[in-house]
This record gives structure tokens, sequence and C-alpha cells, in this order.
């Protein structure tokens, strides 16, 4: 999906979506490095929940808050090496973002604890006690309504669902060893740390 920054819907494009299996989703605060790489990276993203079906066909802009149970923190994990050879080989992403392990993700917190001011707050990640990434969600080049509109266009969503909003600026490598804490301001946090890979 798309980098944080400021664009205009003139100048964004499309999104660009990937999926990752099920079994990508860590939540017990360590993640292995994996298989096949050597140039493993971090993108904290906002990551929305749903909690309803989304009605047949194109969903509106303005109907898609409404399926939103609520929000969480996370780790899209990155084989680099192998998602660059295959993009620059017009192939899919699938093996640099798809593998076991790929997803850290915080608790969920409920939409409304949260609010109208989910735009006005800053995500961040520190890896080993150093900001790596940091900005405010009205920097996202595309907000929550619109990812869920262009997904419908492809995708039946169904509660369950969660969509990976996309990173701010600042990406990098992780080694074993590493310690990542992501923050949603005081509202979410998540600490993964990365363990060496399974023998």
């Amino acid at each position: 999906m798309g980098a944080t920054a400021p664009a205009s819907k003139a100048e964004r494009g499309q999104p660009v979506f990937f999926l990752k299996p099920a079994d990508a989703i860590v939540t017990a605060g360590e993640a292995a490095y994996p298989p096949g790489t050597h140039d493993l990276h971090h993108e904290i993203e906002l990551v929305v929940a749903l909690g309803h079906d989304a009605p047949p066909g194109v969903l509106d802009r303005e109907a898609a808050q409404a399926l939103v149970f609520g929000y969480g923190i996370g780790l899209d994990l990155t084989r680099r090496d192998l998602q660059a050879a295959a993009k620059a080989k017009g192939l899919p992403w699938d093996i640099g973002k798809s593998f076991d392990d790929s997803a850290p993700l915080s608790e969920l917190l409920p939409a409304a604890e949260i609010g109208a001011s989910l735009a006005s707050r800053t995500l961040s990640l520190a890896v080993n006690g150093e900001l790596r990434q940091q900005s405010r969600l009205d920097q996202l080049i595309w907000d929550v309504p619109d990812i869920l509109h262009e997904l419908s266009r492809l995708y039946a969503l169904r509660a369950g669902d969660l969509v990976f909003m996309g990173t701010p600026a600042g990406v990098a490598a992780l080694q074993p060893g590493d310690a990542c804490v992501g923050r949603l301001d005081d509202l979410l946090e998540l600490h993964c740390r990365i363990t060496p890979p399974r023998m």
C-alpha cells in the first residue's frame, strides 16, 4: 500500500495491494527472522479490523466506517531483497511479503474508544530504543474509507479481515535480536523482538 506522504488525489495513482496468510499474524511478541533473505525490513502501519461484512458491490466511502470494528498497529515485515528482485522482473511480490511471522500485531482497540481523532494521532516505531519511523495519520496517502472502497472493487470484505494501511518513511533493516516498539500515541503499543531463524 502507499507510503505516507502528502499527495493530492491526482498525484497518488492507484494503491498497490498484496495479501498475507493468516499464519503471518504474530501476537506473542516474537517473530523469527525468515529464511531466504539477508535484508529483512520493518514497516510500521495502522491496522484496520473489520467487524461487519461489506454489502455486495463497490462500497461507498461514506459507508466504509460502519464496517470498522477497531484499530491496531502492526509490522509489515518484508524480505526486501526478494521483493526488489521480483519487482525488477515484473513478478508478484508474494515471497517478499507473505511468509510466516511477517505480520506482528498489537491488541485491537474498538473504534469507539478512539472516536473522530484518528487522523490527528501519531504512529511511530523505535528499534533498540532508536526512533526510525514517525508520522501523523493525516499524512496517509489513502485514508481508511479510501482503502476500503478500493479493496471492495477487488474483494468481498468480511468481518475479521485485517487491513494494513501503509507505512511512513524510515523503513530499514532488522537483525536477529532487534527489539521493536511501535506506538499509536498513548493508545496502543506493539512490542516485538526478532529472534534467530528457525532451524
